[in-house]
């Protein structure tokens, strides 16, 4: 009780001082300010810290899902939708962060495009290889099958895979003498090559969106 008491009375004073919108800022960002406070040094070769830190971004990642699933289904939003624009968005923002350091600090742009690679290498292959041998030898052991139904899988990940493809292709042109390189270049053409990654995860949003709420039809 101590504790809280000391806590409404800090947040009432910076409240009082500094206005709602930085005190209810503070408040949001107190869970990864307290992770970040937590960190463990450099002990045998950095190894501990290391291991330390992915449990962290593991269970911050795991906060950002749950709460955004449990947003989506308090306001309506279907899981399939929720998925794909509440909870991705929740989860790849520390590897857009990441990926945002290695292209500064970086020479080259390997780092920076080989994180996003990796990282949904990662989600796709171990994260979902995992959950899904795991239930398919439960259900096993139980004597009955494990089926899980596509529902709207196959159109949105037909948007993404065209998507990603034609991304590629943009990547692979950027190389171009007039550019110079997958990323950076003249700033006409990052402005230009930005806008137009930002319209395709807008017109993939869009697309499963409708065809979630059976606007269009999907296969």
């Amino acid at each position: 009780m101590f504790c809280i008491g000391v806590l409404t009375a800090v947040i009432g004073d910076v409240a009082s001082h500094f206005g709602c919108t930085v005190c209810i800022n503070d408040a949001i960002t107190a869970i990864t300010f307290v992770a970040l406070g937590t960190s463990v040094p450099d002990f045998h070769h950095g190894w501990l810290c290391f291991w330390f830190s992915v449990a962290v971004i593991g269970i911050l990642t795991a906060l950002i899902g749950d709460v955004s699933s449990h947003f989506g289904c308090s306001v309506g939003i279907p899981d399939a939708l929720t998925a794909i624009s509440l909870v991705a968005m929740g989860t790849s923002l520390p590897d857009t962060f990441a990926s945002k350091v290695s292209a500064i600090q970086d020479s080259t742009a390997d780092n920076s495009v080989g994180n996003v690679t990796g990282s949904n290498a990662v989600n796709v292959f171990l994260g979902i290889g995992i959950a899904w041998s795991i239930a398919a030898l439960y259900h096993a052991w139980h004597g009955r099958p494990f089926i899980v139904p596509p529902g709207n899988l196959a159109f949105s990940v037909t948007i993404f895979c065209s998507e990603a493809l034609i991304a590629i292709i943009i990547i692979v042109l950027r190389r171009c003498d007039s550019i110079g390189g997958e990323l950076g270049g003249p700033q006409k053409s990052k402005i230009i090559t930005s806008i137009f990654f930002l319209s395709l995860w807008i017109f993939y949003l869009v697309m499963s969106t409708l065809e979630v709420y059976d606007v269009i039809e999907g296969f």
